[in-house]
């Protein structure tokens, strides 16, 4: 990359903590936000649980002005991005010289679900003239992003990147190209996914879910044995993306820069992990090329592994067949167990941990890890974090669909 691009800022919500350090100090202590859900009714399925951001309260960060008409997730979207801002020292809504060198780049996939359900329920039941057309905007996929513009006067670009589990690291590869490419100096990067009603229950139908099928425990343990399906997570994060001289000039503080980053589609997928691995590996591969870095040079690898069977033991083989044989691989934890798995914001909560183990020198754990897995061999950090300062992180982000993203960031240095 002809540009330096650093992370000067972070907004997070997640279902074990509301902004950085919540977030941080729930990782170095293990603590899972899996709970039984309450913003619907599951009481005639074999499930209950999921990664619900039950104590967001949008009013308490945005205030009370022009939230009536958005969904969740816009709402979730904005409180990150002022999170984000406020974290990176950026006066906010931008000023008319300053707003053209800003640009929003957000990744989701099913963020409008819920909208569009409850929007054409009306217009089946009432009939079309029935619906309230304020709601309509909340059905397209961009209005999150349109909204992070609209509220903080950003006019430079305005991106939403769709691609499924990837979504969000692909979004901040966007964001990365756009910098790099062209004069901005300054982008919000990440990714949101809600939790609602339509998208639980169609996971649930079709046995993705963690105890969905009969005789399965409902249990969130990547790499462990036991696993037999995801526990769906929710959430937002927002990291500020800005050009290393734009940093300098105003003197923001680094948690990390952006090394590398790679992509690669395994045809060979279709709706299920690709046991081969081709794909993953090639991602990782191609990020460590772009980033300049040799396996060995990687301290921490935050794990795609959402405790399916098939997605940890393909991201197995790929981190092994990269970084040779287990005794050389570097540690490997999934916070989605503490988590879940927020599609296409599990990327950027991945992120989002790395700055923390960057920032604080600890690399979070996997919990609930009972019973090993010979085909999850890994360093996978059982239980209980691990003091360790770290250089370099790779994340990865897989898709049972074929996409496979991977990026690196590290410790910031001069020169």
């Amino acid at each position: 990359m002809a540009k330096r691009i650093v992370i000067t800022g972070i907004g997070i919500l997640a279902p074990n903590g509301i902004g950085k350090e919540a977030f941080w100090d729930a990782l170095k202590n293990g603590l899972s936000g899996i709970k039984k859900v309450s913003l619907f009714n599951i009481d005639n399925l074999r499930t209950s649980l999921a990664g619900e951001i039950a104590d967001f309260n949008p009013e308490a960060i945005l205030g009370v002005k022009g939230l009536r008409n958005l969904d969740r997730s816009t709402k979730l979207a904005l409180a990150a991005s002022r999170l984000a801002l406020d974290d990176a020292g950026i006066k906010h809504p931008l000023t008319e010289e300053e707003t053209d060198l800003f640009g929003v780049s957000l990744g989701s996939t099913m963020g409008s679900v819920w909208s569009i359900s409850e929007f054409d329920k009306e217009a089946l039941r009432e009939g079309p003239r029935s619906v309230n057309p304020a709601l309509f905007p909340n059905t397209v996929i961009n209005s999150p992003a349109s909204h992070i513009s609209i509220v903080f006067n950003i006019q430079g670009f305005n991106s939403t990147i769709s691609t499924g589990f990837c979504s969000s690291l692909d979004a901040i590869y966007y964001a990365m190209n756009m910098m790099t490419l062209y004069d901005y100096k300054v982008v919000l990067a990440g990714g949101v996914e809600e939790l609602c009603e339509q998208t639980y229950k169609g996971f649930y139908k079709v046995g993705h879910l963690a105890g969905s099928r009969p005789g399965k425990e409902e249990v969130n343990c990547p790499f462990d044995k036991r696993r037999n399906g995801i526990v769906l997570g929710e959430g937002s994060c927002v990291a500020v993306l800005e050009e290393l001289e734009h940093a300098g000039k105003r003197g923001a503080r680094i948690y990390a820069e952006i090394l590398g980053y790679g992509a690669s589609f395994d045809p060979a997928s279709k709706n299920r992990y690709s046991p081969k691995a081709k794909g993953a590996e090639e991602a990782i591969r191609l990020c460590l090329e772009d980033a300049r870095l040799n396996a060995d040079d990687i301290g921490y690898v935050s794990a795609s592994a959402n405790s399916t069977l098939d997605c940890d033991a393909m991201e197995t083989t790929a981190i092994k067949n990269v970084f040779g044989d287990c005794a050389k691989a570097p540690p490997v934890s999934s916070i989605k167990s503490m988590v879940g798995e927020s599609f296409s914001n599990s990327g950027a909560f991945n992120l989002a941990s790395g700055i923390g183990v960057l920032a604080e020198g600890f690399i979070p754990p996997t919990i609930n890890y009972e019973k090993p897995d010979r085909r999850c061999d890994l360093d996978c950090v059982p239980n209980e974090a691990r003091r360790k300062k770290v250089e370099n992180i790779l994340i990865n982000s897989f898709s049972p669909t074929g996409s496979n993203s991977a990026l690196a960031i590290g410790r910031y240095a001069e020169g």
